[in-house]
């Protein structure tokens, strides 16, 4: 599993893009079509056509990093095809990564006190 960084913004393009694009070609797209700063630390997930594939591409202070999976059994779950990005938490990246439908799991808001023995 690959982990965001502490409090970084995790930007999904809900668009699939051309697969043969590199970190600089992406970056570039997410620039001008995601309105997102590549540079900013924010973790930017890409798609394939087929949605068999992703692209995450981030920024780690001193160069671009780019990761590429592909799911052997299946596809990832995806929002339906539109312009723009959606804003994942890192739980439901974590799903996305793993091939999990990440609109079903939510992050748990608080963590339960044990109880006083009795």
């Amino acid at each position: 599993m690959i982990a965001p960084p502490a409090g970084a913004r995790i930007l999904l393009a809900a668009k699939p893009v051309d697969f043969r694009k590199g970190a600089h070609s992406l970056a570039a797209l997410a620039a001008e079509v995601l309105d997102a700063d590549p540079f900013s630390g924010a973790v930017l997930v890409f798609r394939s056509r087929r949605a068999d594939r992703i692209k995450i591409l981030v920024w780690d202070g001193s160069g671009l990093v780019l990761v590429w999976k592909q799911l052997e059994g299946g596809a990832f779950r995806w929002p339906p095809i539109v312009d723009g990005a959606l804003r994942l938490t890192p739980v439901e990246f974590a799903a996305l990564f793993d091939g999990i439908d990440w609109r079903r799991v939510q992050a748990s808001r608080e963590i339960p006190k044990p109880s006083a023995p009795a």
